[in-house]
């Protein structure tokens, strides 16, 4: 069930957080995605903290990227990891290239 919900959030020309809002890290990490201009339905927060399944959710992430914890963030299909992982992303402008390669951004 974690598997078909994980999967059935992700798009290959789309960025996808998985979050608790209470995460410190998690709100880092949404401040920095939303100072990109996203085109409408290409950026997803998923607050999985109010989730019956939220276990099974992070025990599937542990299983596809190696890390429980949130967040867990999916540029197209692929885990780019948490918010430590996107800080340097960012920093370096990969990140806006990446958004821009995949089609994202307007």
């Amino acid at each position: 069930m974690a598997q078909n919900f994980v999967q059935s959030k992700l798009a290959s020309s789309k960025v996808t957080m998985f979050e608790k809002i209470s995460c410190p890290y998690c709100v880092r990490a949404k401040q920095i995605l939303q100072k990109y201009k996203f085109k409408s339905g290409h950026l997803e927060f998923i607050n999985i903290g109010s989730l019956d399944i939220v276990d099974s959710v992070q025990d599937y992430f542990l299983q596809i990227t190696g890390e429980r914890t949130v967040p867990r963030i999916f540029i197209g299909e692929k885990c780019i990891g948490g918010c430590s992982d996107l800080v340097p992303l960012d920093g370096s402008g990969e990140l806006e290239k990446t958004l821009i390669a995949i089609g994202a951004l307007e």
